[in-house]
Formats: structure tokens, sequence, C-alpha cells
């Protein structure tokens, strides 16, 4: 694969050759991202790809850095803008909670990011913040996950950073007993 700083270079440019380059290297990346708050597998496609038309219509907004620099800052202004798309289609869909769950075959999505414990550490994960309400899932990726802080949260939410924590806080206790619910069954399984 030629070096990113190229390939960012003809993403400037506009060039779909290079633009293809980053959509097939990064796609399985931005996937895992909407899956944290999107479960629906084709509002999830339609996130990621409406995340990377943004990315190529604005890739002239991109500040090359040093060349050893420049995929992660790449992949966290990806990150940013695969996030903020979930975000308002989850609006657009006034915060419903979504039905069903999310293929398999997601999970596959090639991401050369992850290695194997990893991912399974993830797959775990993802399964069980899916089935927290929406407003404490979004709270809960955004604080733990992805690093905002809870006035970042505030300002994407729309709401006061006390309500922030407050989510996180019902997240966790949420979590903490599913968690144990797992627990418990496997411990029962085993014996």
């Amino acid at each position: 694969m030629e070096g990113i700083t190229h390939i960012i270079k003809g993403c400037i440019a506009k060039d779909h050759k290079y633009q293809k380059i980053v959509y097939e290297q990064y796609r399985g990346f931005a996937f895992k991202m909407a899956f944290r708050y999107i479960y629906g597998y084709d509002k999830a496609t339609d996130v990621v790809n409406d995340s990377f038309v943004k990315v190529f219509n604005h890739f002239d907004s991109f500040r090359l850095n040093a060349p050893e620099d420049n995929e992660k800052v790449l992949m966290g202004w990806l990150k940013k803008i695969v996030i903020n798309t979930a975000i308002d289609q989850l609006r657009r869909d006034q915060m419903l909670p979504e039905i069903g769950g999310i293929p398999e075959s997601a999970f596959e999505a090639a991401d050369n990011h992850y290695n194997a414990d990893k991912i399974i550490l993830y797959n775990d994960l993802i399964s069980i913040v899916k089935q927290l309400p929406p407003h404490y899932r979004i709270v809960f990726n955004l604080y733990v996950i992805d690093g905002y802080s809870h006035a970042e949260i505030a300002d994407i939410m729309d709401t006061t950073i006390g309500t922030s924590k407050s989510h996180l806080s019902r997240a966790r206790v949420l979590l903490q007993k599913e968690i144990r619910k797992m627990e418990e069954k496997s411990y029962a399984g085993s014996r």
C-alpha cells in the first residue's frame, strides 16, 4: 500500500483512486464506530456511507501532520465524523430504541487495527451495551469508549453536564447487572 500521506494528498485532490483506498482500508473501522450507536445493519451502512461522503467532501480541510502521525489523525477525524453522523441519525429517529441485533457478519468487516483478543472483548462489550436505552448508550459510548468529556457530551446531546453524568451512572448500573447475569449463567452452565 502506498504511504498514507500520499493517499491523503490524493484524497485532498479528489482522486477517486485514493478515495477508494481510504474507503476500503477504513470501512471496517467506521462500521465498528457506527455499530456502537446504530444497531440496524442498513442504518449503520447508511451512517458509514454518509460519513465517507462527508470525509471526501471535506478532505480539503484535513491538515497534514508529520508522516508518522497522519494515519492516527485521519482515524481520529473519521471517528469523530462517524460518531456525529450516527448521533444525527439517532436524532432523526427521535432516539427510538433499535429492535433486533447486529448480524455476526458485521463483526467480520476487515479492520486491521485490532488483534483477536480485542475483537472478542469488543464483540462482548457491544452485545451488552446495545441493550442500554438509547440516551444511556450514547453517553456511555461517548464517555467511556470514545473519551469525550461530560461538557462535550452535553454539547453534542444538547443537554446539561448533570444529565450526562446521570445517564453515565445509570448506564454503568445497568451494565453491571447485565455482566452479573452473564457471569451467573456462565457459572451455572459450568457446574
